[in-house]
């Protein structure tokens, strides 16, 4: 490869490098806080992820059925002034003997002891928020998309702009190099 097609390679890879960087730099400043966030979410003193609760009982054989729990999550919520009370999952820790109730349309969750169905910690999931600023999903909830649409379109486009920033990258690193040593 000729010098000047060299030269002429690395000033479009610069060109290619400056413009994906100037296109997406709020999606990566996005994407590097949630990252060191999510990173540092068990080690958060419980800020990010709370802690999970040990219940009473591990023997099976002794817990409330989940129609009993899920209905004792839905009074509980209601009793602390909530308008709805929308279940989006059960999350059953059988070593701890506890179940996690997570809601639908916001990041708060319930720990109840599977054998008494007392509350033993009521949470802020923030750490699930994170995550939905940092896949772009958020995005999808604020405008009804079920398609995850929007979050498909983010990922692959962050996703490939980091590849693009990456082989660019080195080649503005080896490319003046390569040169020097060609001439």
């Amino acid at each position: 490869m000729s010098r000047s097609t060299q030269a002429r390679l690395l000033r479009q890879t610069r060109r290619i490098h400056r413009w994906t960087g100037i296109a997406l730099f709020l999606f990566f400043i996005v994407i590097g806080i949630t990252s060191v966030l999510l990173g540092w979410k068990k080690n958060s003193g419980g800020y990010l992820l709370a802690a999970t609760s040990t219940g009473s009982q591990m023997n099976a054989a002794s817990w409330l059925s989940l129609d009993s729990l899920q209905r004792l999550a839905v009074t509980h919520r209601i009793n602390k002034g909530h308008i709805e009370a929308n279940i989006d999952r059960l999350d059953i820790r059988p070593d701890k003997g506890i179940a996690k109730v997570l809601f639908k349309d916001s990041y708060d969750a319930l720990q109840l002891d599977m054998a008494t169905g007392q509350v033993l910690l009521e949470e802020k999931r923030r750490a699930d928020f994170i995550e939905h600023l940092h896949d772009g999903s958020i995005v999808d909830e604020l405008l009804g998309l079920k398609s995850g649409a929007f979050k498909l379109i983010y990922t692959t486009i962050t996703g490939l702009a980091l590849l693009t920033f990456s082989l660019t990258g080195f080649w503005l690193w080896y490319g003046p190099r390569r040169m020097r040593h060609s001439s």
